[in-house]
């Protein structure tokens, strides 16, 4: 299940395919870091005949929404972060949030791959959208889910929805960040290829389906990029400017940069991203989603525009005070 930052490509092995990829032996000449040996599954256990494993994917997610909520509640236990040293929510309502954002990334994330990505394919096999098993999640899909849980949970209990937003932009980033990792370590969503020297050489026949290549093929590690720059850097800003710089007593404030700084960071990544397979054709080999004689945008980047260009503005609405006594 993929859901920060893009879809599961055509071709990538899924998560829990990936160990029965046979690695490629690296010759001393190759130009790259050999990929680590490190199996997608922590633990398999059999119960009653049949086998459950816990996977690395799957532990990214958990890990990274406890530190979410831990995050959450040591805000709202801080009135003096918040205007007027008010805290807009109580523990209880923190965890009612938490589930339904929980909800809002599964069915999103999956309804927005769905559309966004490949919806012929699913109209032909709508039995298929329910069997998230198989994997394909898309992060702005996955947004739009938590937009939409976090404006239901704003209504049912009375709250200042800039308030909440501000919440849930400041916890998001865990998640971000060790689900990125999790990519890596299933050796999915990879980048271009590359000789640069911290190129690296992914398994599976189409990591190292590199036209011109001779050889094995090195490719950028663009799920370690976004892990950086989406999770690590973003949310430590976040983190720095919600506790120590007051950020939190303007609503939408954080959630605004949050927006924005996310789409800066998937739009330049998207530039050294593997394309989408099914955007790859003639005339079009970098699978640009749109564009005009080979100019244009990858999905990617098309999906963060509107995200930077709605950030931008909620920052800026905010920093002139128009969120003090609205929403």
């Amino acid at each position: 299940m993929q859901y920060m930052g893009g879809t599961r490509r055509l071709g990538n092995p899924a998560p829990g395919l990936t160990s029965c990829v046979p690695r490629p032996k690296h010759s001393p000449m190759t130009t790259g870091i050999p990929f680590p040996d490190i199996s997608p599954v922590i633990f398999t256990i059999e119960l009653f005949g049949a086998s459950f494993a816990l996977r690395w994917y799957a532990m990214a997610y958990i890990v990274g929404i406890l530190l979410g909520w831990r995050l959450a509640v040591m805000a709202v236990t801080r009135p003096r972060l918040w205007a007027g040293e008010s805290s807009p929510m109580t523990r209880d309502q923190v965890e009612d949030l938490l589930t339904a954002i929980i909800l809002g990334v599964i069915i999103g994330g999956r309804l927005g791959y769905v559309l966004f990505y490949r919806p012929g394919y699913y109209l032909q096999n709508p039995l298929e959208i329910a069997m998230l098993w198989q994997g394909g999640m898309a992060f702005h899909g996955g947004f739009l889910g938590v937009v939409l849980a976090v404006w239901l949970v704003a209504r049912k209990h009375g709250l200042r929805l800039g308030d909440i937003a501000n919440l849930v932009a400041l916890a998001a980033t865990p998640a971000i960040f060790l689900v990125r990792i999790a990519n890596f370590i299933n050796a999915e969503l990879w980048g271009r290829p590359t000789d640069l020297p911290w190129g690296v050489i992914f398994p599976g026949a189409a990591a190292q389906e590199c036209p011109g290549v001779e050889g094995l093929c090195a490719r950028h590690p663009s799920q370690l990029y976004e892990a950086g720059l989406e999770g690590l850097l973003l949310g430590l800003l976040l983190v720095w400017l919600a506790f120590s710089r007051g950020w939190l007593k303007r609503r939408w404030s954080l959630a605004g940069l949050f927006f924005a700084g996310y789409g800066v960071a998937r739009f330049l990544v998207e530039f050294v991203r593997q394309p989408d397979a099914q955007f790859v054709g003639p005339g079009n080999p970098v699978g640009l989603a749109f564009h005009i004689d080979g100019v244009g945008l990858t999905m990617g980047q098309a999906l963060s525009l509107p995200m930077i260009a709605v950030g931008l503005l909620v920052m800026l609405w905010s920093r002139r005070g128009g969120a003090r006594e609205k929403a």
